[in-house]
């Protein structure tokens, strides 16, 4: 694609000598005016640059760039003048020109070598541009999170409330759910989505090095600290912050979270400088902060700082046919990743994928398609295809001190809870009659 340069010269010799200079560069394409007025009524050319003689008959350049950018402020504007008074100059670059040159035998090459950082500088930044908006589509929490249940759904209104508002949110479920999807869904759907998003698990960093890898450090702060170091508040400025097994924080250093937190202001670790910074915090944890409090286990002030919008995302077993619907999808990206035909689920592989209690979630789904893909043979994935890997069994939590019917209404909760709430399969296990499970649900002994 070319590069569209107008010249705006009053001096026609001295215009046709920077026009043949310019165009030897086969990526330009240059427009010679001679007035200012000629310049304005062909700006909906779209010029990536105009390189402007200060004194002309109509208009000076000062005026004429003002003109350009009343008209587009992002079109960069260079100044050739035979004026050496440096105040003009100062002034104009001020003003937003983007270079400014005394005309003389190297103003030709000077022009040359502005107009070339400008056209990379519009390069890269259509790079970026690209990349940010492949980055946002990739995170459209729709595609991003998939699923149909009513679970889920619940999460999406929640998903929807925190990408149109600025508040802290934090995101609670079991290990495995998509707690880190749903942070980076909110942050490139929101306002903040052009500027960095930063995640720090919590969990892997020793305790002695996270106040350094938050707040940052000077030079010589510490043994090790060899070179000033930006934390991750300062990484993260103008964009989210998230804070990925929140719980897992050291309680001593809470109280420098909240006032880093409370102020939007941190100290690196060594130094005395308060720095600013502006940035939307998302917690994520598998625990009950709430339980934490109480157990002495979290700051309460820190944890009404943090609470924010809460999204608990619901485990996988709990989803319903959510599972071959993300089966389906991990699929399609497996043969797409590795340019293969896409198998088909059995309809024998579907019923043990529904009937799997998914301890690890959408991650251990995952692992297990992925296997499934490489070991298949033919065209179908096949029930010996699907390897689980069931670390824990669900646990069944008895309290002695209830009476026998709600032992009974616990024990069935348990087995629907750990067959994706299927009556059928829970009746069968249990030798009862689905009627007296479907009465239970609808007195609501039950929940399904």
């Amino acid at each position: 694609m070319s590069f569209r340069v107008f010249i705006v010269e009053d001096d026609e010799w001295y215009g046709e000598v920077l026009k043949y200079h310019l165009s030897l560069n086969p990526e330009f394409e240059v427009f010679l005016f001679e007035t200012a007025k000629e310049c304005i009524s062909n700006l909906h050319l779209k010029p990536n640059a105009v390189s402007i003689d200060f004194q002309l008959p109509d208009m000076n350049g000062e005026q004429l760039m003002e003109k350009i950018h009343a008209y587009n402020q992002s079109i960069p504007v260079i100044i050739t003048s035979g004026q050496k008074d440096i105040t003009v100059a100062l002034n104009l670059l001020k003003k937003g020109a983007s270079d400014y040159f005394i005309k003389d035998d190297s103003t030709k090459d000077l022009l040359w070598n502005s107009l070339i950082k400008i056209q990379k500088n519009n390069e890269l930044e259509e790079k970026v541009g690209s990349l940010t908006d492949q980055l946002e589509s990739k995170h459209d929490f729709e595609k991003s999170i998939i699923g149909q249940s009513s679970e889920i759904k619940k999460s999406f209104k929640l998903i929807e409330k925190a990408i149109n508002s600025n508040i802290n949110v934090s995101i609670t479920g079991e290990t495995g759910t998509g707690k880190e999807v749903v942070a980076k869904a909110i942050h490139y759907n929101s306002e903040r989505k052009k500027k960095p998003f930063v995640a720090v698990n919590m969990a892997a960093i020793p305790t002695e090095l996270v106040e350094s890898e938050l707040f940052g450090h000077e030079k010589g702060s510490f043994t090790g600290a060899v070179n000033q170091k930006i934390g991750k508040f300062e990484e993260a400025n103008g964009g989210t912050l998230f804070l990925d097994e929140i719980a897992e924080m050291d309680l001593n250093l809470q109280s420098k979270l909240l006032r880093a937190i409370q102020e939007r202001e941190i100290i690196r670790v060594g130094g005395n400088d308060v720095v600013k910074v502006n940035i939307r915090l998302i917690v994520s944890t598998h625990k009950n902060l709430a339980e934490e409090v109480k157990n002495g286990n979290f700051r309460e002030d820190l944890f009404y700082r943090v609470i924010g919008l809460p999204i608990e995302l619901p485990p996988l077993r709990n989803r319903g046919n959510d599972v071959l619907i993300l089966a389906k999808h991990f699929i399609d990206l497996y043969a797409k990743e590795n340019k293969v035909k896409p198998p088909i689920l059995s309809p024998e592989a579907k019923d043990k994928l529904l009937k799997n209690h998914f301890a690890g979630n959408v991650r251990e789904l995952k692992a297990v398609i992925d296997l499934a893909c490489v070991i298949y043979e033919g065209d179908k994935i096949t029930p010996d295809d699907l390897t689980f890997s069931n670390f824990k069994e669900p646990a069944l939590n008895l309290n002695l001190n209830k009476t026998l019917k709600e032992f009974t209404n616990d024990l069935i909760q348990f087995y629907l809870d750990s067959n994706n709430k299927n009556v059928l399969v829970v009746a069968k296990k249990l030798n009862i009659a689905k009627s007296k499970i479907y009465n239970l649900i609808n007195s609501g002994d039950l929940k399904i």
